[in-house]
């Protein structure tokens, strides 16, 4: 087994809040980070088009952020739209299923983009992997879960004969949270930076500013990050 250096990391970098306080999370604590992104038809493609500029800003607010930054990859991973079925890859309503989710999951998701981003890794010397999933303020999502991911970890280590280790910083802290641990890791500029630069709107909607962001303002991802932004604010202003 060809030994992975432990002091490299790859984010799973989508260019919205949660994959963005990862980065700056992984900024901190690995001597080299690289990117990953997918484009999966996904109906908010909008957020790829926010990584250049994040990744820049990221790069502006410390040196040593700057010296840590490496490259990103994009990867093609147009097969889930092609499945369909699913509010973020269609045109479909956002709305709860008979199967208890919403519309707005895609099955397999989280599973690929781990698999795909092992396999970067794998090929870059990497041995961490980093990803933005929680189980507080999430919409049930069952690749989201903790118990998913570990259960990928070690399926990923045996079928690539490595020793990965996957982190998901925000698993057990809701989105208020997530504001506040910004702010902890890169103080109010970081915090201005994921506001302002950030997508997370499922609608792709960045024709209005909200103290929280752009966004629609009504759809599930709108509103979760608005009630976490105001909480954020309500705790220390």
């Amino acid at each position: 087994m060809t030994a992975t250096s432990d002091r490299r990391a790859l984010v799973l970098f989508s260019g919205g809040q949660d994959s963005t306080t990862c980065l700056a999370w992984a900024l901190e604590r690995f001597d080299f980070v690289e990117t990953i992104g997918f484009d999966y038809g996904q109906r908010h493609a909008i957020e790829m088009d926010c990584r250049d500029a994040l990744r820049s800003g990221m790069a502006d607010l410390k040196p040593t952020w700057a010296s840590r930054l490496g490259c990103d990859h994009r990867v093609n991973v147009s097969a889930l739209a092609d499945i369909g079925g699913t509010a973020l890859t269609g045109e479909a309503e956002i709305r709860m299923t008979a199967e208890g989710l919403p519309s707005t999951f895609v099955p397999g998701r989280n599973l690929l983009f781990f698999t795909f981003a092992a396999a970067v890794a794998y090929r870059r010397n990497i041995r961490h992997l980093v990803g933005g999933m929680c189980e507080t303020d999430y919409s049930g999502y069952p690749d989201c879960r903790d118990d998913t991911l570990k259960a990928l970890q070690v399926t990923i280590n045996l079928g690539m004969d490595r020793r990965y280790v996957v982190h998901t910083p925000l698993m057990w802290i809701d989105k208020a949270e997530t504001w506040g641990m910004a702010r902890e890791i890169g103080g109010t500029a970081l915090v201005d930076l994921i506001r302002t630069s950030t997508h997370t709107c499922y609608l792709g909607d960045r024709t209005e500013q909200h103290d929280w962001g752009f966004g629609c303002g009504a759809c599930p991802a709108c509103k979760l990050r608005a009630t976490g932004w105001q909480r954020f604010k309500d705790k220390f202003d």
